[in-house]
């Protein structure tokens, strides 16, 4: 992206981007699938948008990657320009302002990082099947 652009011109640029069923999406999703868990996907009436959405039950899933969402951003944050700092702090307050939301709505939000699923993925899934089954 050129540097001279402006960061709202940046910021409409980077909203065409669409990435939906990325592949730690689709690997948590087919992982739930084996297990028999049906769930509805980017439910875009929730805030957020949740990435895998236990209607029923009230639990909403989101996968999220480590630099989109800015995992442990303050430790790395110094390294980016500031169009990327500020971009990612926007995301993270955004985060924080759905998770609020669906909270107050009476859902379960579970949160699961790129790490957290490449390192371990049993225990991922096991996080939202005991969720689900709890509820």
């Amino acid at each position: 992206m050129p540097d001279h652009l402006t960061l709202e011109q940046r910021s409409r640029a980077m909203k065409r981007v669409k990435l939906k069923d990325g592949s730690l999406e689709k690997l948590v999703q087919n992982e739930l699938r084996t297990r028999g868990l049906r769930f509805r996907r980017h439910a875009r009436t929730l805030p957020g948008r949740p990435d895998i959405v236990f209607t029923k039950q009230r639990v909403a899933v989101f996968v999220d990657g480590d630099f989109w969402h800015g995992w442990r951003l303050p430790a790395w944050e110094r390294t980016l320009s500031s169009f990327w700092r500020d971009k990612l702090r926007t995301n993270r307050a955004r985060d924080n302002r759905n998770f609020r939301k669906l909270r107050s709505l009476g859902w379960k939000v579970i949160r699961l990082w790129q790490h957290q699923i490449a390192t371990d993925l049993e225990g991922s899934i096991a996080r939202v099947t005991k969720t689900v089954a709890s509820r």
